[in-house]
């Protein structure tokens, strides 16, 4: 650095020293680390406050979905005990959710089942909505039902059944594979080919606990020789659900509400045919009080009707609606 030295003009004053000051430079700020404050704060929380109300909200549209497939479970005629024990079941896997968030011990969700009843009594439809139900509670991924029998998992030669059987397994997963009158598996001996029907399905059941639920349907005393003539598999499905047979007012009731779901009514007089013939068929036939049997009865009435109404050039609304007791008839059904 330089120093100058400057005399004055009478070198009478002593002399002046000027040191030059350093170059200017332009001052950087830097900005301070930032420091975890309140406004960080407030980010973090309203991020997770956020993720809980997404949560929240998916809870409350599950609830209101399961809420759904109850109420339409309620409004199906009879089937007191069946409503009662899949209640039941729903309880049971929730109680077991909440142990499990808990981290206590859950007893295993082995929901494999058994439906024992006659024709018509409602299995097949119970067994769908039990499908969306457990999916919608979480216990499976799809929720969707799979429907078949014997001729969809016994094939013709050695080797054939086995992969059937898997084939049907597969397009079941994540759902229900429902087999209606099971009891023909075992039918045909030790050298039938349902046999091997019935190995490839346990195999599956332990394979797939998680993610498949069975359903073995039929009638009930076949049903009971089946699972006496294969001791295994009465251990492997904890739920057994019997479908009584309808009784009068339900099957009326059942017929009332399929005639109003097309847009027919019945007058009192044929009200009281349809009761009359109902009466009669649960005297006569021995599988008679099921749903099945009253929707032929329902389709032949509204057949009837149209032929009556066909005779004349013109009808009215009134008369295209109307049932009469003449449209009423059992012949043929």
């Amino acid at each position: 650095m330089t120093i100058k030295i400057m005399f004055g003009p009478d070198n009478q004053f002593p002399p002046v020293i000027k040191t030059p000051l350093p170059p200017k430079t332009e001052q950087q700020l830097t900005p301070a680390p930032e420091k975890p404050g309140i406004g960080r704060a407030r980010k973090t929380n309203s991020s997770s406050m956020d993720k809980e109300r997404d949560k929240d909200k998916d809870r409350d549209k599950d609830r209101d979905r399961i809420a759904e497939i109850l109420a339409e479970l309620e409004s199906y005629i009879g089937l007191v005990i069946v409503k009662r024990l899949i209640r039941d079941l729903q309880a049971f896997v929730e109680i077991q959710k909440r142990r499990t968030q808990e981290k206590l011990i859950a007893e295993p969700l082995v929901l494999h089942m058994i439906f024992k009843g006659n024709p018509g009594t409602g299995k097949t439809t119970v067994a769908r909505l039990v499908g969306r139900l457990f999916k919608e509670m979480g216990v499976l991924q799809k929720g969707h039902i799979i429907e078949c029998e014997r001729a969809d998992l016994v094939g013709e030669y050695i080797g054939h059944t086995a992969q059937k059987t898997r084939d049907q397994i597969k397009k079941a997963l994540g759902g229900v594979l429902f087999i209606d009158e099971a009891y023909s598996l075992a039918r045909g001996g030790e050298k039938d080919f349902g046999k091997e029907a019935i190995d490839a399905l346990v195999k599956s059941m332990e394979d797939n606990k998680d993610n498949l639920v069975l359903i073995l349907a039929g009638y009930s005393q076949e049903m009971d020789w089946f699972l006496q003539t294969n001791p295994g598999l009465r251990s492997r499905f904890p739920i057994h659900i019997d479908f009584p047979d309808y009784t009068l007012n339900e099957l009326l009731a059942i017929g009332k509400l399929m005639f109003k779901t097309r847009q027919y009514e019945l007058t009192q007089e044929a009200e009281d045919a349809l009761r009359f013939h109902l009466h009669s068929l649960l005297s006569s036939h021995r599988y008679a009080g099921n749903a099945r049997l009253v929707r032929n009865l329902v389709e032949k009435t509204i057949r009837k009707q149209a032929v009556r109404l066909f005779q004349k050039p013109s009808s009215s609304r009134e008369e295209l609606i109307r049932i009469l007791p003449e449209d009423i008839n059992l012949e043929n059904l």
